[in-house]
């Protein structure tokens, strides 16, 4: 049975064209697989361009991994998105204090994307029950859930929360970002397999 309400997950970045932007379309994409209609993901920038579309090489990651970089415009990450959000994935520790600066009641649904796989893999290990019924309710729950074991899934160094920004610089910083957002999306969309419904 799906609910009314999907669950809203938003991407922060600065400019909301390069980093978010492939966030949100490739979880979207692998969501949709997974449940189709029970995920919305969009993105927002702390220092948005807005109206910009997405970055030439940052569109190519996402048809690389046969997401959509289509029909989309950068939006200044405000109070109201936040309201309309479950969970929040910033892709660096900085974005995430922006996030709480907007709205500290969002302290135990806002990680940083890498954070947050982390977080998933510990509770894999924990064997927990997947989804029964309802993925969505199941996923209103997971915030509460990943910020628990936090403490379990610290990175050796701090840097590794977060995802370079490759906006006006080198095409090999795009490949970096993408070495480092990849695994952290694979991660999450494999979690969100696992513990779907039957």
């Amino acid at each position: 049975m799906e609910s009314p309400q999907p669950f809203r997950i938003l991407t922060v970045c600065t400019g909301n064209i390069c980093r978010s932007p492939v966030a949100e379309r490739l979880l979207q994409a692998g969501l949709n697989q997974v449940s189709h209609g029970s995920f919305e993901v969009r993105s927002a920038g702390t220092r948005a361009l807005v109206g910009e579309p997405i970055q030439p090489l940052s569109a190519k990651i996402i048809s690389t991994f046969r997401g959509t970089p289509d029909d989309f415009a950068a939006r200044q990450l405000n109070q109201k998105i936040l309201r309309e959000t479950d969970l929040v994935l910033a892709m660096t520790s900085k974005h995430r204090g922006e996030v709480l600066q907007l709205d500290a009641s969002l302290l135990k649904r806002t990680f940083t994307v890498r954070e947050f796989a982390r977080m998933l893999a510990v509770l894999e290990t924990r064997d927990d029950a997947p989804a029964t019924g309802n993925i969505v309710d199941f996923w209103r729950a997971l915030p509460a859930r990943a910020a628990s074991v936090r403490h379990l899934a610290l990175p050796s160094d701090p840097s590794d929360n977060d995802v370079v920004d490759p906006y006006r610089r080198a095409e090999e910083v795009y490949h970096q970002m993408e070495d480092q957002l990849a695994p952290a999306i694979l991660g999450i969309l494999r979690f969100a397999r696992l513990t779907a419904p039957a």
